[in-house]
């Protein structure tokens, strides 16, 4: 059977759908300003996102409990695998197809924790919508009694080629253990393919990095029809840092951008690089669907014996690692919500949009907009700024520079959002 352009799409929405498809391939410039049709857009907003770093909280408390070196990296990278699933597929498998996620509003909030279970420490997660234009969200996600904390911002570029969306995530995280050992994660880019049946999905491609504990790890990202011939398909590749028990040649995918690597990931070491000295470098390769599961092909010695063939991670429902929903809490005094908190701000919307009541959405989202712009309007008339309540914008991360000159991350300078440690109550224990 042929299908035909919006296949997926309600019946009713198909002549918005054509025209708004017929509105990206026209349009140059960032797609996200584009008002999506309502029945594509999801009850949630952005704010909530960071969210999906922490639902396998077990992991992520697991990472303080290694060996500090290579056991560490390993459990940084096994974690950041473990959270892809949940980042970028959970949506489609939850509601048949990918949605676009509510913009936040300049000042959006959200707060949440994960109990201790099993002497695994409470996990706090904080998010603030740092800018509206560009669109910017900064988090913070904090295990106090392991010594973890994990701080990044994103933002996303929104361009249309070929029949797809590709999202170039901007920004980085960066997870601290015990106040001295550092690890720098770029972001991956995403292509969201799907469109011209209205039932749209996400593709990670290229590469990206962890950097820390002495070794980085390489993650190129293939989608269906190439070396796996399966979809979500990724290579790791762990090595040594120059100087830190490797050579002194970095993987070819390591001086691609960060979230851009060009699928030069294949190789461990430069071209240049002598014999004797790809011969004496420590690899660990990684394979399979971040989505599912990945096996060690290439891999170090365990108790046991070489861990090569054996089982990394495993997120299928069922057997996986178990996923954990944040518990939502309100950030007031009296532990309710405040009229810029997510789930509080665009309750209504998200009504709207789960009963089917598209009109009722749209008419609200239409609301928070106006009084949104109304304010940027007065805040330029009177000359002032909104203040940032959780998050302090600075110029350049240290971090992210040392790190990243390690394997020639670019850009080789960004900025970032330093948690002032102002808690609300609801988070303060």
């Amino acid at each position: 059977m042929t299908e035909t352009v919006g296949d997926a799409v309600p019946a009713a929405q198909r002549g918005s759908w054509s025209s708004f498809l017929k509105s990206i391939a026209s349009f140059s410039g960032d797609l996200s300003s584009l008002t999506a049709p309502p029945f594509i857009l999801s009850p949630v907003s952005l704010t909530e996102f960071p969210a999906y770093w922490c639902e396998r909280p077990d992991l992520f408390a697991a990472i303080a409990d290694a060996k500090e070196g290579e056991d560490r990296h390993i459990a940084v990278l096994r974690w950041f695998i473990s959270t892809l699933k949940d980042q970028y597929t959970s949506r489609n498998e939850e509601m048949g197809s990918e949605k676009k996620p509510l913009n936040p509003v300049l000042g959006e909030l959200f707060y949440g924790y994960w109990p201790d279970k099993n002497g695994r420490g409470q996990t706090n997660l904080l998010v603030e919508q740092v800018s509206h234009h560009p669109p910017i969200t900064a988090y913070f996600i904090e295990n106090k009694s392991k010594g973890l904390k994990l701080t990044g911002h994103n933002a996303q570029k929104t361009t249309f080629s070929s029949g797809s969306v590709i999202v170039k995530q901007i920004g980085h995280a960066v997870l601290t253990v015990n106040e001295t050992d550092h690890y720098l994660i770029t972001l991956p880019r995403l292509r969201i393919d799907g469109l011209w049946y209205g039932s749209p999905y996400i593709e990670l491609v290229d590469s990206t990095h962890i950097v820390g504990g002495g070794f980085t790890s390489v993650i190129d990202y293939k989608g269906k029809g190439y070396f796996s011939g399966k979809s979500h398909s990724f290579k790791a590749t762990v090595t040594p840092l120059p100087g830190q028990g490797g050579n002194t040649a970095i993987p070819i995918a390591a001086t691609a951008s960060s979230g851009s690597g060009g699928g030069g990931g294949w190789f461990s070491s430069s071209r240049n690089a002598s014999s004797t000295s790809l011969a004496s470098a420590k690899e660990y390769v990684v394979e399979g669907t971040w989505h599912e599961t990945s096996t060690w092909t290439k891999g170090p010695s365990g108790p046991t014996g070489a861990l090569t063939g054996t089982k990394f991670h495993d997120v299928t429902p069922g057997t996986g690692a178990k996923k954990e929903e944040a518990v939502v809490v309100g950030g007031e005094a009296n532990g309710e919500m405040g009229q810029y908190e997510t789930r509080k701000l665009w309750e209504v919307v998200a009504k709207g949009i789960r009963e089917g009541d598209f009109e009722l959405a749209s008419k609200d989202k239409t609301r928070i907009e106006t009084d949104q712009r109304q304010l940027r309007k007065d805040e330029q008339t009177a000359g002032s700024a909104w203040p940032l309540k959780h998050f302090q914008a600075e110029e350049s991360d240290p971090i992210y520079e040392r790190l990243g000159r390690a394997v020639k991350i670019t850009p080789p300078t960004d900025d970032r959002y330093a948690f002032l440690g102002n808690y609300p109550t609801s988070l303060s224990k």
